[in-house]
């Protein structure tokens, strides 16, 4: 039969440690330290250290991925704004904390208050999440299912991952070779747009105010949640308004994010704008700013969120050739990116296929409520 336990009841909970940039920097090793992305599993980085030893399930605590669930096994740190479960010791033998990964993965997002800007799923809450457990062997037999999907999916992602790559080595490759004067993005662009800090509180106008979710492959185009400013309260508020055709560079969170706009928008602090002059192309320089991601990784702070200064920018030097040659530059790399994303569309949506099968066998696998339940 199946059992119904609340985490506090099974498992210990405690929470990562503030783990800087620079403290990664200055002790690089073997051990991963997790932090709140799930990109690349969650890796922020390796150090020579660990805090942890052995099998946990972790979860994000706050932010856009709040709720997010992963399992652990082995030697690794995980920053402040993760929380880490695993089982005592009494229940080590009945609980498999792979299968409990899986399971709370289908439960923690219910329970993420999203009431604020910066949603959360704290551990008073995470605590208090009740999880049906199965007979040790029919966990295992879930697991054995489940991991086989992650599997698959992860040869996918492998591969969109080799294509990414094939086109940042041509890419990169291009600018290598220009042979031409070097100026800073301060003399070659007309502005280098900081937004401010407050968010609109009423949307009752025609300019855009755009986040991260709103940008649509190199570009943006508008507000998709349909969060729309007036000029009203741009004047009242004194924000910052992206002309038309300003590179928009990620310069928080998110760093390695490139757009350019199609009509005039708004951000939040997480973008930086670069309105271009007559002698760099604003394609050429996006492309170019491709280019740049791990080095602008390296100017940033050494806080656990990244942040990248407007003088940081300013001082970046660009490659300039003639506009003719820009011209052609970009003509090329427009063509490898269109072959690129043709290709990247094809195994994502492989990709999405599996999860949806994931998806399907996991509710279906996890789903005991025809079974007997004891309380």
């Amino acid at each position: 039969f199946v059992k119904k336990y609340t985490i506090k009841d099974i498992c210990l909970v405690t929470r990562g440690r503030v783990i800087s940039k620079m403290e990664l920097q200055e002790n690089i090793g073997e051990y991963p330290v997790y932090s709140s992305q799930t990109l690349n599993n969650g890796v922020f980085g390796k150090i020579n250290t660990y805090d942890f030893d052995g099998q946990y399930v972790q979860w994000t605590t706050d932010g856009a991925n709040a709720g997010s669930i992963f399992y652990r096994n082995g030697k690794f740190s995980v920053t402040n704004v993760c929380g880490l479960l695993k089982v005592k010791d009494e229940y080590f033998n009945a609980i498999n904390t792979n299968y409990l990964s899986y399971a709370l993965a289908m439960e923690s997002k219910k329970y993420v208050n999203y009431a604020t800007s910066n949603p959360k799923l704290m551990s008073n809450v995470m605590e208090r999440i009740t999880v049906l457990i199965p007979p040790i062997e029919i966990q295992e037999e879930i697991v054995r299912i489940l991991d086989k999907f992650g599997e698959l999916e992860a040869e996918l992602e492998a591969e969109l991952e080799a294509r990414k790559s094939q086109y940042e080595f041509w890419r990169g490759n291009i600018f290598d070779n220009i042979n031409s004067k070097v100026k800073t993005i301060k003399k070659l662009c007309t502005d280098v747009i900081v937004p401010m800090r407050d968010k609109p509180k009423v949307f009752d106008g025609t300019i855009p105010w755009c986040r991260i979710d709103d940008k649509d492959g190199n570009f943006f185009n508008t507000s998709k949640s349909g969060q729309f400013v007036s000029e009203e309260t741009i004047k009242k508020m004194n924000l910052k308004v992206f002309p038309r055709g300003t590179v928009i560079c990620s310069c928080s969170a998110s760093i390695g994010s490139y757009a350019i706009n199609t009509q005039p928008l708004i951000t939040n602090q997480t973008f930086i704008g670069l309105v271009c002059g007559d002698e760099i192309i604003n394609k050429y320089l996006f492309y170019y700013m491709q280019t740049q991601t791990n080095h602008l990784l390296e100017l940033s702070n050494s806080g656990t969120i990244p942040y990248i200064s407007r003088k940081k920018f300013e001082d970046l030097e660009v490659p300039v050739p003639t506009i003719e040659e820009q011209k052609r530059i970009v003509s090329i790399l427009d063509k490898i990116d269109k072959l690129t994303n043709d290709i990247t569309i094809g195994i994502s949506a492989e990709i999405e296929l599996r999860r949806k099968q994931y998806e399907y066998y996991r509710n279906k696998l996890l789903n005991f409520e025809e079974l007997s339940v004891d309380e």
